[in-house]
């Protein structure tokens, strides 16, 4: 199996079974965000506990590379702190936005990284970036919500 064929099948893994799929109680913050472009949607939920992001719940409908790539940004940030959760969605803007220049650190991104050779694709990029700008969003919402 070559590695594009690799990157595909985590790809339709996750869309076939998302992680954390399914809006969930408590949270701290819900956003929807919608791509114009084709139409995904999403909606996200992100509950803060104790200085790191304690869950992320969405529900979501759209293409396989949108709910996939929630799926796995999911995987990647629950348990950590806010801070790393938007240091990760800024490396993997500069990824997306590369035009598949730039390769992410495997150990960083883990299945995430199926997603370089979306960069080639600038009509799927913003599929890509969905569930990543919500998150983003999400996390602004729930430190406000916090800081009154």
């Amino acid at each position: 199996m070559n590695v594009d064929e690799l990157y595909q099948t985590i790809i339709l893994d996750h869309y076939r079974e998302k992680h954390h799929s399914g809006l969930r109680d408590p949270f701290d913050a819900e956003v929807h965000h919608v791509n114009p472009s084709c139409g995904d949607e999403l909606t996200l939920r992100v509950h803060l506990t104790n200085g790191t992001v304690g869950d992320v719940s969405y529900e979501a409908e759209g293409c396989s590379i949108s709910q996939a790539s929630t799926s796995i940004m999911t995987d990647l940030v629950i348990g950590t702190s806010p801070e790393h959760t938007l240091e990760l969605h800024d490396e993997f803007l500069e990824v997306m936005q590369s035009k598949g220049e730039l390769t992410p650190d495997e150990d960083r991104f883990e299945d995430a990284i199926a997603f370089a050779g979306v960069a080639k694709f600038p009509a799927r990029v913003k599929c890509a970036l969905l569930g990543w700008s919500a998150v983003r969003d999400a996390i602004f919402q729930a430190q406000v919500k916090e800081q009154k």
